[in-house]
């Protein structure tokens, strides 16, 4: 040990973790990123920041922070005249659902480039208590700026998943350093609703003990549809879709197929040489996920879906030439999928993202498919039963993204006129 370097010892330990027999799980860090790619099969390595500090202890956070949400990140370089709060505002509309709200924003303001996106990801290991802050009162503009965009954003309607409703944002927090005089820069980064971070000191007396979170401090979980459209994934066919409406609850049971961006990418460029693909998608269902590997007796670990934007530049060829009939993912579709969704007579439909575990509950069994090299993003097939998803894009077009914030938005708006809530100038 002594003669590792700081990063090897984090990466030993990142290592360790992931790769537990009793709790393995998803290695998602890919190697030469921008070409081949090449799952690095245990999460390193991990991205190391470390200050020096005085005294004789060292405080670590450690955040597995999510692909979904961290994909979300923004960054500019304002003019110093600007405002932050117009350019937060302007930006959050855009991230879409993806980062699976509701969930916090950290945002870092002034230093440099790269100084304004690490005080932002910092500001997002404090602890939520933007309701504390309302009740006291502001004490500062960092703490009038944290509360106007509390209001601002959740009166936005994006809501839960990006449905519509309420809240948005949970809590908004703010960390700033001193910045050039020509300088502005802004950094925005979301936390999603699984967020997961652990912090704990170390003073060389042997190591540190996190006490396992108690069960008992969450209420328990009951899951009763109410008027849900029960289906059978090996008889419905595209009459059927064509009756579902947005915003329907929708239990999923039959053999359901697997595949994200690597498969996506591999089936096309086989699709565009001729070849033929090797399992057969007409009239069927894919699910956009990477699971993680079973323990002892699962049949597969958690498997929650994965941002279903990112797969908009494969679903007209995908629709079109090998007959799919519908997609399961998470977040909203972009105008060109929805586009073909619309052409084509599919659906897309949306499961809880950040709830991996719970919708793992429905896979009865799984085995691979095909693209076995892929690792997590092999094509599987599932068996599932009562699959709870939600009908976000229909046959014909419409997206439950755009007519429930946009629905929640006024609600909200009339609400918070009456309540005069503050909005910062």
């Amino acid at each position: 040990m002594a003669t590792m370097s700081l990063q090897e010892m984090c990466d030993a330990g990142v290592r360790r973790a992931y790769s537990d027999p009793d709790n393995t799980l998803r290695a998602s860090i890919l190697a030469d990123p921008a070409f081949s790619r090449k799952n690095t099969k245990d999460n390193t390595p991990s991205v190391v920041v470390a200050e020096l500090v005085p005294g004789g202890t060292v405080e670590v956070t450690v955040a597995a922070k999510g692909g979904g949400s961290e994909a979300k990140s923004k960054f500019v370089m304002l003019n110093p005249s600007d405002s932050v709060y117009d350019w937060v505002m302007k930006m959050v509309p855009t991230m879409g659902a993806g980062w699976c709200p509701p969930g916090m924003l950290g945002i870092g303001i002034g230093g440099t480039a790269e100084k304004a996106m690490l005080l932002a990801k910092q500001a997002l290991m404090d602890p939520i208590d933007m309701q504390e802050l309302i009740s006291r009162g502001p004490k500062n503009r960092i703490e009038e700026l944290r509360i106007a965009l509390y209001y601002g954003i959740n009166s936005l309607g994006i809501g839960a998943q990006g449905l519509g409703g309420l809240t948005t944002v949970l809590d908004v927090k703010i960390f700033d350093t001193p910045a050039h005089a020509a300088n502005l820069p802004v950094a925005m980064i979301p936390n999603c609703a699984a967020t997961r971070h652990a912090h704990f000191v170390l003073d060389g007396s042997g190591p540190a003990v996190l006490e396992r979170p108690s069960l008992n401090d969450w209420p328990e979980l009951t899951y009763s549809p109410v008027n849900a459209r029960r289906v059978d994934l090996e008889t419905v066919t595209r009459e059927d879709v064509a009756t579902w409406k947005t915003g329907e609850t929708v239990l999923l049971t039959g053999k359901l197929l697997t595949g994200r961006d690597a498969a996506h990418k591999r089936m096309t460029d086989m699709l565009n040489r001729g070849e033929k693909l090797p399992v057969s998608f007409e009239n069927r269902f894919i699910y956009y996920v990477g699971p993680v590997d079973p323990v002892r007796e699962e049949v597969v670990g958690p498997a929650g879906p994965t941002t279903a934007t990112r797969m908009d530049k494969f679903t007209r060829q995908m629709l079109q030439e090998t007959g799919l009939l519908g997609m399961v993912g998470k977040s909203e579709r972009g105008v060109e999928a929805i586009d073909a969704i619309r052409e084509y007579g599919a659906v897309y439909l949306m499961a809880v993202g950040g709830a991996a575990y719970l919708v793992s509950k429905a896979i009865r069994g799984s085995r691979l498919i095909a693209f076995e090299d892929l690792g997590m993003e092999a094509i599987y097939e599932f068996d599932v039963v009562d699959m709870p998803v939600t009908v976000a894009v229909s046959a014909d077009g419409i997206s439950v993204h755009d007519t429930g914030p946009a629905e929640w938005s006024a609600r909200i708006a009339a609400t918070q006129q009456l309540a005069g809530v503050p909005i910062l100038q």
